[in-house]
């Protein structure tokens, strides 16, 4: 990390600066480097890595926009446990490109320069080891529930009888009325309920990463909370990696096991935070003083990278 991106009161150190539940790390881990979690550990690949990437819309037109730029990190493949991964930024900053290229979906796919590797591999396209959930409910209008979460099992040709025992198991799992539930259609749902389709029909494909836009920012904050419990619950029974960007540093700081700070477009990540696990639901961790502690100091920080990328603008 550059001088110019260390912000005012926070100062360069060679070890982490430890604030309330977290650990503000004093550059962002990537491939090759010793005694941290960048280390894919055993031989095997890591599970994303990114290097030096830029994206760039409409290059060499008058419309030209670099979204992102050399951002590059490393979250290895740790033996039976998937890490929590949040992009946190201000609006415009890059998070859902960065998250689009690891799922291979275009416009954002594929990167204008720099290499984006999913388990060492160079990422192609979509595929079955990746799941999305949208900020937007994506539900099919014309199939109900169960056909909603059995969809992509469909898609694999898995026999009728046993995908929809395995959707109504899920439908159970993501706390949905299995009896109730199953057979009524999206506009029958509230945004929660939804979000929950949304949930199953990723997580019934067992994928080894999840990609998360900002799934529950349109749900109000008691149900928002309920949400965030529950994927908690389900992350770590599936042991997937999940990528989950968000505005939100209370939701960040709740569910990440390790946060990227973006600065303002063009995205780069100024600042990777390590964060203690949460052990409590979300509406008690918010009590926390040291939450707090963690959440007002991100705050802080992105207020200050702010400023300082405005002054040098």
């Amino acid at each position: 990390m550059s001088p110019e991106s260390t912000p005012a009161g926070v100062q360069p150190a060679s070890s982490p600066q430890q604030v309330g539940l977290g650990s503000v790390l004093p550059a962002v881990q990537v491939s090759g480097q010793s005694g941290g979690q960048a280390t894919a550990g055993e031989g095997r690949p890591a599970v994303v890595e990114f290097r030096n990437v830029t994206k760039t819309y409409s290059p060499g037109q008058p419309n030209e926009f670099t979204a992102i730029r050399d951002v590059s990190f490393t979250v290895a493949d740790l033996h039976s446990k998937g890490e929590f991964i949040c992009i946190l930024g201000p609006s415009g900053c890059g998070k859902s490109t960065i998250l689009r290229l690891i799922a291979g979906l275009s416009p954002q796919h594929p990167a204008t320069r720099g290499n984006v590797l999913v388990f060492g591999e160079p990422v192609e396209g979509p595929g079955p080891d990746r799941g999305m959930v949208f900020q937007d409910y994506t539900s099919f209008d014309n199939r109900s529930v169960l056909d909603n979460v059995t969809f992509g099992l469909e898609c694999q040709g898995v026999p009728r009888a046993e995908r929809d025992a395995l959707g109504r198991e899920w439908i159970g799992r993501v706390g949905l009325d299995v009896a109730r539930d199953s057979a009524k259609y999206p506009h029958e749902l509230s945004g929660g309920m939804r979000q929950r389709v949304a949930i199953a029909r990723s997580l019934i494909l067992r994928p080894r990463i999840l990609l998360m836009d900002e799934p529950f920012g349109a749900l109000d904050p008691m149900t928002r909370m309920n949400m965030q419990d529950l994927l908690l619950t389900l992350w770590r029974e599936v042991e997937a990696t999940v990528f989950f960007v968000t505005h939100s540093i209370e939701e960040a700081v709740f569910l990440g096991d390790r946060i990227y700070v973006l600065g303002n477009s063009p995205g780069t990540i100024l600042k990777e935070i390590q964060v203690r696990p949460s052990d409590r639901p979300a509406k008690e961790m918010h009590r926390d003083p040291q939450f707090q502690e963690t959440v007002y100091f991100i705050r802080d920080l992105i207020a200050q990278l702010e400023q300082q990328q405005v002054s040098r603008g």
